[in-house]
């Protein structure tokens, strides 16, 4: 794969993969050419709505369609492991939403699953991609604060949800910490990587799903994170990095942001914003525009998004999961 365009089939036609394909049909070097469902009907409006050739009423007309470079996997999570799956032996590669799957198991059945069939497999955790936050990694990493010492971050929306809705469902993995809390926990493990120690409290509901949870993270060098995330609250979605030698914040939008503030002793307040060139803050394109580019490189994984970090996140997801009580129905870990 050189210079052509990158052919992608859509797995899914919820509102996530609307966002996407979206995104997706403005980039010139891509091109969308099948969708699928678990029937006819939303496969065929879903193509119709976007002008894609192909719709296939299930998801192993997509997995053998030869035309089709890479999937974009946009399932409910708990599907993602045996959609990715499929995919993958059936030799497309993957881009796959996140939470990258229910737990760390299945998600290192998919790594490897990947790594075998020589396959690329990718998180589609887009935050690692916007321009905004990888200016933010390369300024902490060049030491403009110093060492890290401590990172918040903060991820709620106000609700309320009725039992019925998917963010309290058991059986499609609801509650606040796999949809939400994924993002201030990869955040804070793109600065730090992966805690020794997790400690977390939550308020469950009636289902047995977490309404809002508080995990603490540390680590051995001393660092430590304070992660929230909630469905009975809309929060700041705010998040703050403190260094040695100064702090970074981000007041809102931490994981798709406009701007963030610098501070460092001794020296003024120094404000980094966006280049409008990179389009609208909450665009998905970049994370697509990674995966094409791997793609051509022949790469298996993004270095932006690898997958020894989506393992890492899956299974401190895991170990929160397991300090407050949060077990789904049939889960095997």
């Amino acid at each position: 794969m050189t210079e052509q365009k990158v052919r992608w089939g859509i797995l899914a036609t919820g509102g996530i993969a609307a966002t996407f394909t979206a995104d997706l049909v403005d980039l010139p070097d891509a091109e969308v050419v099948a969708v699928a469902s678990r029937s006819p009907e939303p496969a065929k409006a879903f193509a119709e709505r976007f002008g894609i050739p192909r719709a296939y009423g299930d998801w192993e007309s997509l997995a053998r369609d030869e035309e089709v470079d890479v999937v974009y996997v946009a399932t409910p999570h708990t599907a993602h492991r045996a959609a990715a799956g499929l995919m993958l032996e059936a030799g497309r590669n993957v881009l796959c939403e996140k939470p990258f799957t229910l737990n760390a198991r299945e998600a290192g059945e998919l790594v490897a699953l990947a790594r075998d069939n020589g396959r690329f497999l990718m998180e589609a955790m887009w935050m690692y991609c916007h321009p905004m936050v990888r200016r933010l990694k390369a300024l902490v990493d060049d030491g403009a604060i110093g060492e890290v010492r401590s990172v918040q971050a903060d991820f709620g929306l106000a609700g309320p949800f009725a039992a019925s809705h998917r963010l309290r469902d058991p059986a499609l993995g609801g509650g606040a910490l796999l949809d939400l809390g994924v993002y201030p926990v990869s955040f804070t493990q793109l600065l730090l990587g992966e805690p020794s120690d997790v400690v977390a409290r939550a308020t469950l509901s009636e289902e047995r799903v977490d309404l809002q949870t508080g995990a603490l993270l540390s680590w051995d060098s001393g660092a430590l994170a304070s992660v929230h995330c909630s469905i009975v609250g809309g929060t700041a979605t705010s998040a703050s990095v403190t260094g040695s030698e100064g702090r970074i914040d981000i007041p809102y939008g931490f994981f798709f942001p406009d701007r963030f503030v610098l501070h460092r002793d001794g020296r003024d307040a120094e404000e980094f914003t966006a280049d409008p060139a990179d389009g609208p803050r909450n665009s998905l394109k970049h994370e697509a525009s990674e995966v094409m580019r791997a793609l051509r490189a022949g790469e298996s994984e993004s270095p932006l998004v690898p997958l020894d970090r989506t393992l890492a996140v899956m299974r401190t997801l895991d170990a929160i999961r397991d300090r407050v009580g949060v077990r789904y129905p049939g889960e095997v870990r």
